[in-house]
Parts: C-alpha cells; structure tokens; sequence
C-alpha cells in the first residue's frame, strides 16, 4: 500500500476538485482498458482562481499505475514539468512535451488526454485513418486532425508541427502512436476518449468481418456539433460526467485520498 499524506487541507479548494476529477479520470481510463501500464499521461490546467493566471498543471506520478493515482499523489508542475509542489514522486518531462504543445497552443484546453491502446494505434497506422462508419464516426470526423510521426515524442523541436497539426481540432490521431484528446474539462476529454476508442474499435472489428463496409452518407457529417449539444440535451460531457464519478467511487473510494 502507498502511504501518500493527504494534500486537502494543504491547496486551494479548486485545486482539491480538480485533484479528485482528474484521478477519478486516471481510475476511468484504468477501468476501461486504455492505460499502458505507467505510459503516457493525462495533464488538467489549474484554474486562475489557484494560479492567478500563471500556467501551472496537475499530471500523474511517473511509475504508478493509472488505478494507484489519488488525489494527493498528483504532481503539480510548470510548463516545463519542473515540480511546483513537493513531491516523493518523479515526473517525466519528456512525456509532458505533447502535453504542454497542446496547453501552449490552445490556453482553452482544460485537460488533454493520451492514450495508446491497440484499436487506436492499429487505426492510426492505416493510411486511410478514421473512416466513416459508424455513428460514433460522425462525432469524432467533425473535429478530428492527424500528426505524423517522429520517433518517441520528447524532442521539443516537435511541437510547433503538432501544434499546427491539431489547430482547433478535438480529436487527434498520432499516427503510429496512438490517440489524444482535448477538452475545456476533464470530463469534456474523457468523454470524447470514450468516443474516439469505441470508434477505433468498430473500425477494427468491422474490416476483421472481411465484407465490404457502408460508409455514412456525408451529408450526415454536417452540423454533428448541434446534434452532439441535443444528445445530452445541452450538457455535453457533464451528462455524463457524474454517473462515471459514481462509477469510480464503486471501483475505488480511496482515488479522493
């Protein structure tokens, strides 16, 4: 067992909120089988009302698996991922540099999610990348970008080309690497994580049926955004949001700690 002191009564309030949506967010990605043992990351920006405008992001403990996150055991760091808060655990700068090409980039992004699971690293080594087959298909193509790859993302001279790459985009497919996605909220990024998997897992399991595929009228891809907003009848993600937090709490109550 970790023997992690709590850090509730040691930050702000909105720091602690934050704190517990993200490692519930860590326990989720776990839960669904996306993690890579302790690879990649998911960052969440502090809000101003903590910072005072300075850029400053909660990131995972390098070395712990995704269901071993709590809390208290979140890394607070800078933009270059120098530790802002003291911490037994390491963090690993080379893997936040994906993550603070997004956060330089779009100040908007609340939280950026990485994942390398085999239904979306298969996708992204296919020439054609996403195809439009599936509804879930129709959501992600609305707003979805590519980035080639370049070898193990930790060189700095990657990001502006990542950078230009994903422009405004929600969804990106790293090609040969893996999938990323951004939200305002870390519940807006999981949610379109959850959209992006599950279309990369159709993709996969509808080319291994070996028949011939229906693409989706492109007409249809128009206007996928106000369909999305009257799908979960103008809440977005934070539809969902609560019922995965219920769902994390079943799995393990001690990720608030």
């Amino acid at each position: 067992m970790l023997n992690i002191p709590s850090l509730k009564d040691a930050v702000h309030p909105d720091e602690w909120a934050l704190r517990c949506d993200l490692a519930a967010c860590y326990r989720l990605v776990a839960a669904y089988g996306w993690s890579d043992l302790v690879f990649t990351h998911i960052s969440a920006k502090l809000p101003d009302s903590v910072t005072g405008g300075a850029h400053q992001f909660l990131i995972n403990p390098y070395g712990l698996m995704f269901d071993e996150i709590t809390a208290s055991s979140l890394v607070k760091v800078d933009m270059a991922c120098n530790k802002l808060i003291d911490s037994p655990f390491p963090v690993n700068p080379a893997g936040f540099v994906i993550h603070s090409a997004v956060h330089e980039a779009r100040p908007e992004v609340g939280c950026v999610l990485h994942t390398h699971t085999r239904a979306g690293v298969g996708v992204s080594a296919q020439k054609e990348g996403i195809l439009p087959i599936s509804q879930q298909s129709t959501f992600v193509l609305a707003s979805l970008a590519y980035h080639g790859y370049e070898g193990v993302a930790f060189r700095p001279e990657e990001k502006p080309r990542l950078q230009a790459d994903l422009g405004q985009a929600s969804y990106l497919v790293l090609r040969n690497h893996g999938l990323l996605t951004v939200g305002k909220t870390i519940a807006e990024a999981f949610l379109a994580m959850y959209t992006l998997e599950n279309t990369c897992r159709i993709q996969i399991d509808a080319q291994a049926g070996g028949g011939e595929l229906v693409p989706v009228n492109p007409a249809i891809l128009a206007g996928m955004a106000d369909v999305m907003r009257i799908a979960t009848a103008g809440q977005g993600a934070q539809l969902a949001w609560p019922a995965l937090l219920r769902k994390a709490e079943r799995l393990d109550p001690n990720y608030t700690t």
